[in-house]
C-alpha cells in the first residue's frame, strides 16, 4: 500500500509547535511518514508564525524555498497556521505555487482539507490523538489556552487566534498524565495570558487548581508557567507555587514598558507601581525566584524621558532575563494609525542600550550562583569537549535563557537530571562539575 511522505516544517512560538505537533501525531493515526528532508517528501506542510514582520518573511522564504522543489517532484505544498489565518486570500493570489492555505480556524475541518488535497483518506479529529514530541522526549509544551482578550494595541494576536479560550481543566491533566507516561518529566504550560487561565470558561482564574492537579501526577519533575501578566498575579497563586513540590519559582512576565503614560498607550493594565509590588512580592515569597520579562523600545510618541523610564525600571527590579524588541508597526492594531515617530535607528539605539543595561545585571546575577549546587536537566553532551549541557529551573527551554556546561566523570543520558556545582560563568552561561 503507498505511503505517502510528508516533510512538516513548524516556525515561530511554542503555541505553534503544539499545533504542529497535534499534526504530527494526527499524520501518524493515518499512516502517513513524517520526513525531514525535501528530497523524501512528496508533500510539505509548513506551519507558518505571522505576528511581525520579521516572522512574516521568514514564512514567506520559507514557502518559496519548499516551491522550488516542485520541480524536482514535490507532489504538494500546503501552508497553515497565523499568516494563513491573516493573509490567506493575499496569499492565495500572491502565492499560486501553494496547493492548500489552511486557517486556523479551519484545523476543526484538517482531517477533510487534507483528505483532499493530499488524495489519501485522513480520518480521526485533529488533536485528538496522542501528539508527535517533535524535539526533546523528555519536554513538552502544553497549551492551557488560546487566543487573548487583552487587545494591546500593537499585538496581532487577538486578530489572529481570536477571543481567549482555556480548555477544559480535566482535559489538560489527562494530556499532561499521557505526555508524563511516555517519559516527559517537565511540562511548560503556555498561553497568550497564562494567568487568566479558567476565567472564560469557569467564571473564576483557576491556574491555582490546575497547578495543584498537576503537581500530583506521579512522574513529572518539574512544572514551568510561562506568559502571566503582571496584574494578575494574586498572592493565592503565589501561595500554590510555593506549596507545590514540582512547580518551580519562574516567573515570565511580559511588563512591556516601565512609564506609565506609555502602558496606558499601549492598552496595558497595571502600571510602574503594580509591576514593582508584584516583583516585590515574588522575590521576598521564594528564596531565589527567576523573573523574565519582555520591553518594547521605540513605541509611537516615546519620548527620551520615557525611555530612560523603561531603563531605571530595568535597572531597579534587577530582572534574571530580558528580551528587547525594537516596536515595529502591525497592519489593522490600533497603534498602527499612531504616527511613527521614533526613527528606526533611535529604536534601535534604545533597544541596545537596555540590553546593555541587562547584560550587567545578569552577570552580576549569574556571579552570585557560583558557589551554589543547581539541579540540572541534561540536554546533550559536547562531542568536542565532552562537557554536558542542560538548564536549570532559572532557565526556560529553547535556550532562551542561556544554559549550564558541566564536567562529569559519569555518563549521563539526555533527559536526566544531575546536581552540578556551579564553578564559573561565561557569557550568559553557567559552568560547573558534577556535584562528588
Amino acid at each position: 500500500m503507498f505511503s505517502m511522505k510528508i516533510g512538516v516544517i513548524s516556525l515561530g512560538c511554542a503555541k505553534n509547535l503544539v499545533d504542529t505537533e497535534y499534526l504530527l501525531g494526527l499524520l501518524k493515526e493515518n499512516g502517513l511518514e513524517a520526513v525531514t528532508s525535501y528530497h523524501e517528501a512528496d508533500a510539505v506542510i509548513i506551519n507558518t508564525c505571522g505576528f511581525i514582520e520579521s516572522a512574516k518573511t521568514e514564512a514567506i522564504n520559507t514557502i518559496l524555498e519548499a516551491a522550488d522543489y516542485k520541480q524536482e517532484g514535490l507532489q504538494k505544498l500546503i501552508v497553515m497556521g497565523c499568516l494563513s489565518q491573516r493573509y490567506k486570500p493575499q496569499l492565495e493570489v500572491e502565492l499560486p505555487e501553494v496547493d492548500r492555505f489552511i486557517a486556523i480556524s479551519e484545523y476543526p475541518h484538517l482531517p477533510e482539507i487534507l483528505s483532499e488535497v493530499l488524495g489519501v483518506p485522513v480520518r480521526h479529529p485533529y488533536g485528538k490523538y496522542t501528539r508527535v514530541l517533535s524535539a526533546k522526549p523528555w519536554m513538552a509544551y502544553i497549551r492551557i489556552a488560546d487566543g487573548c482578550d487583552n487587545r494591546c494595541s500593537y499585538c496581532a494576536i487577538p486578530l489572529i487566534r481570536g477571543d481567549f479560550v482555556s480548555r477544559e481543566l480535566e482535559d489538560i491533566v489527562e494530556e499532561a498524565q499521557e505526555l508524563v507516561s511516555r517519559g516527559v518529566r517537565e511540562l511548560n504550560l503556555i498561553a497568550q495570558d497564562s494567568s487568566r487561565y479558567g476565567i472564560d470558561r469557569y467564571g473564576e482564574l483557576k491556574l491555582s487548581e490546575l497547578l495543584k492537579r498537576l503537581d500530583a501526577i506521579e512522574g513529572v519533575h518539574w512544572i514551568r508557567i510561562l506568559y502571566l501578566y503582571p496584574d494578575e498575579i494574586p498572592d493565592d497563586l503565589i501561595d500554590t507555587i510555593r506549596q507545590c513540590r514540582h512547580v518551580l519559582p519562574y516567573f515570565d512576565i511580559p511588563i512591556q514598558h516601565g512609564s506609565d503614560r506609555m502602558l496606558r498607550e499601549m492598552h496595558r493594565r497595571g502600571n510602574r507601581e503594580l509591576i514593582k509590588e508584584r516583583c516585590a512580592k515574588l522575590r521576598a515569597s521564594f528564596e531565589r525566584p527567576v523573573l523574565r520579562t519582555t520591553l518594547i523600545a521605540g513605541f509611537p510618541g516615546e519620548t527620551l524621558e520615557e525611555h530612560e523610564e523603561n531603563l531605571s525600571l530595568l535597572k531597579e527590579i534587577h530582572w534574571d532575563h530580558l528580551g528587547v524588541f525594537a516596536y515595529s508597526r502591525e497592519e489593522d492594531t490600533p497603534a498602527y494609525e499612531l504616527e511613527d515617530s521614533v526613527p528606526e535607528e533611535e529604536k534601535i539605539r534604545r533597544r541596545d542600550e537596555l540590553m546593555r543595561a541587562q547584560s550587567e545585571i545578569s552577570h552580576a546575577l549569574l556571579e552570585a550562583c557560583v558557589g551554589s549546587v543547581q539541579e540540572v536537566l541534561v540536554e546533550r553532551q559536547d562531542p568536542l569537549t565532552g562537557m554536558y549541557i542542560g538548564r536549570s529551573y532559572m532557565h526556560a527551554p529553547d535556550n532562551v535563557d542561556g544554559s549550564i556546561r558541566f564536567q562529569s566523570q559519569r555518563p549521563h543520558p539526555s533527559g536526566e537530571f544531575v546536581r552540578v556545582l556551579i564553578t564559573g560563568v561565561r557569557g550568559l552561561n553557567l559552568t560547573g562539575k558534577e556535584e562528588e
